[in-house]
C-alpha cells in the first residue's frame, strides 16, 4: 500500500530549503579555493552569466555562502587546483570536477552529433584549432589574429570561425576552459588541462539518474520532479521511475506543502529533523539557486520574481536587474542596484517592499548588509 503524503507547512518547507542551500549559516564552507570547491560540490553547480550590472552571478552566488570570498579563489579552483570545471547543466555552470563522469556521455554525444550552431563547424577549422592548441598551448579567441572573417549566422555569434570551433570542441569534450578573465575564456586540450591520459569513463545511465536525484536532494532538501529536471524534460520519466523505487525502499517519503499542489519528496532524515530557524540576511542574485526556479520560489516563498532585463524600460515594474532580499525565511524586498565602478559605490535605483514585517526594521537590517555587499563588489 502506497504511503499517503505527509503535509508540511510552507514555513517548514522554506526552512528545509534554506538549510539545504547553506543560507542559514554564515560560513558553512570555510574560506579560500577549498571553500569554492566545497560550495560548488554541495550546490551541484553554480550558474555563469554575462550580465555585469553588479558583480556577475557566479561570484555573487559564492559570496552569499562564503563571506570572505575573493574572485581569485574561483580562479585558483578552476585553473590551479582544477577542482571545478565549466560545462552545461541547464546553463553554462561551474561543476565539481569529481562529478565529471556524469557529463562524459553528453560530451561524446555532442561530438558525435553536434547539431544546431556547432553542426556547421568545418572539419578543417576544428583540425586547425586542435593542432594550434597542441603546438602553442592554451589560447583565447583574442589570441587568434589570422581568421578569415565570415558573416554572422546568429546575432550572438562571431565572425571568427575559430570561435565556433573552440566552442564545439568545448561541448564535445575535446577542450576545457582553463581560465577566465572576466568573460574572456582561455581554452586548453581537456586531457592536458586536467593531466589525464584520456577522458574519464562515463557514468552509466542509472548512475547519472541517481546523481541528478541526489544532487537535487542535497541542495534543495525537498524535491519535485520539476525541480530535479529543471529545463531537462527528457529525463522526467526515468527520474520518476527512480523516485518510485526509492519510495518503495523507504529511502524517500512523499510530501505535500501547504498551498502547493505539486508533489514533493524528501529523505526520512530530512523530514524527521527539525531544521534551524533561518535568521541571516542575504542580497540574492536573480540566478541564485533559491530564485532561478521561479515556480518553486513562488510556491515556497509566495514571491514571484520578475526578471526584466529583456523588457523595455517603460514596461518594467521593478527595474532592470532587481535583487531579492532574504531576511530569515522571508523575501522582504527587491533592490534594483547598479555598480558605479569608477566611483566604487552602489547605486540604489529602486527599492521595493514586499512580504510581511516592519519596513523600518527591515531597512536598517538591509542597509547593514548593503555595506557588506558593497565591499564585496569593489573588493578583491
Amino acid at each position: 500500500m502506497a504511503r499517503a503524503p505527509e503535509t508540511l507547512s510552507q514555513a517548514r518547507a522554506r526552512a528545509i530549503w534554506i538549510a539545504a542551500q547553506k543560507l542559514d549559516e554564515r560560513e558553512p564552507f570555510g574560506a579560500g579555493p577549498e571553500a569554492v570547491a566545497k560550495a560548488v560540490a554541495h550546490l551541484g553547480y553554480v550558474q555563469i552569466d554575462t550580465i555585469n550590472v553588479i558583480e556577475r552571478c557566479h561570484h555573487h552566488i559564492l559570496f552569499n555562502r562564503i563571506p570572505v570570498y575573493r574572485r581569485a579563489d574561483l580562479n585558483a579552483a578552476q585553473s590551479d587546483d582544477k577542482s571545478v570545471f565549466e560545462y552545461w547543466t541547464h546553463a553554462l555552470s561551474y561543476i565539481a570536477t569529481e562529478d565529471f563522469p556524469y557529463f562524459v556521455a553528453a560530451m561524446k554525444e555532442k561530438r558525435k552529433d553536434p547539431g544546431g550552431w556547432f553542426g556547421s563547424v568545418e572539419p578543417k577549422d576544428m583540425r586547425r584549432i586542435l593542432k594550434r592548441l597542441r603546438e602553442d598551448g592554451p589560447l583565447a579567441i583574442s589570441d587568434i589574429k589570422d581568421d578569415k572573417l565570415v558573416d554572422k549566422s546568429h546575432a550572438w555569434g562571431s565572425r571568427k570561425p575559430s570561435k565556433k570551433a573552440l566552442q564545439a570542441g568545448f561541448f564535445g569534450g575535446q577542450l576545457a576552459i582553463s581560465r577566465r578573465d572576466g568573460m574572456l575564456k582561455t581554452y586548453d586540450l581537456l586531457e592536458r588541462h586536467f593531466g589525464w591520459e584520456r577522458l574519464p569513463k562515463p557514468a552509466t545511465r542509472l548512475q547519472t539518474l541517481k546523481y541528478l536525484l541526489e544532487r537535487a536532494l542535497r541542495s534543495q532538501g525537498l524535491v519535485s520532479l520539476e525541480s530535479i529536471c529543471h529545463l531537462n524534460a527528457k529525463d522526467k520519466p526515468d527520474i520518476l521511475a527512480l523516485i518510485e523505487r526509492e519510495v518503495r525502499a523507504k529511502r524517500l517519503r512523499p510530501v505535500l506543502i501547504e498551498g502547493c499542489d505539486v508533489q514533493h519528496w524528501g529523505r526520512p532524515e530530512t523530514l524527521d529533523t527539525a531544521p534551524p530557524e533561518p535568521t541571516l540576511t542575504h542580497i540574492l542574485s536573480p540566478f541564485d539557486p533559491l530564485i532561478i526556479q521561479r515556480k518553486r520560489t513562488s510556491a515556497f516563498f509566495d514571491y514571484d520574481h520578475i526578471f526584466e532585463v529583456y523588457i523595455p524600460k517603460e514596461k518594467r515594474k521593478l527595474g532592470y536587474f532587481t535583487l531579492p532580499v532574504l531576511i530569515g525565511d522571508e523575501i522582504v524586498a527587491g533592490l534594483d542596484l547598479k555598480a558605479d565602478r569608477k566611483e566604487e559605490r552602489l547605486l540604489i535605483q529602486a527599492w521595493h517592499w514586499m512580504g510581511k514585517g516592519n519596513e523600518a526594521d527591515h531597512k536598517a537590517i538591509i542597509e547593514g548588509e548593503l555595506d557588506r555587499f558593497s565591499k564585496f563588489q569593489f573588493g578583491g
